[in-house]
């Protein structure tokens, strides 16, 4: 299983090269959410789906630049629904990462210490 070609989501942020990301952590997201559909954890259909109701949620006066936030709050969803992960280890995944970037200094990659990880 792949993703359609050429990828079809709404408003996804793209040059002619394909998807643009400002940041790492949003090709990262993207990544897995091509990943996870072609491991079977969800089809295109319910993607996409889930990413334009997080869209469409976010209003007419959202301006783009949230983009990737709402991928991985759809992502996250997908995952909690088909029981791929529960919200608490989620949030507790999410708070060891921030604390891992706090520590780190700027321009290092960010790595979890093992007294980070639960």
């Amino acid at each position: 299983m792949s993703a359609p070609e050429p990828l079809t989501l709404p408003r996804l942020p793209r040059d002619g090269s394909g998807p643009v990301f400002t940041e790492p952590w949003q090709a990262q997201a993207f990544a897995l959410a091509l990943h996870l559909h072609e491991q079977g954890a969800f089809t295109w259909a319910e993607w996409a789906q889930a990413l334009s109701e997080r869209l469409r949620a976010a209003g007419p006066d959202d301006d783009g630049s949230r983009y990737y936030e709402h991928w991985l709050a759809a992502l996250e969803g997908l995952v909690t629904a088909r029981k791929l992960a529960e919200a608490p280890a989620l949030d507790e995944r999410k708070r060891v990462w921030a604390e891992a970037y706090r520590r780190t200094p700027h321009g290092r990659p960010v790595e979890l210490g093992t007294e980070l990880l639960p």
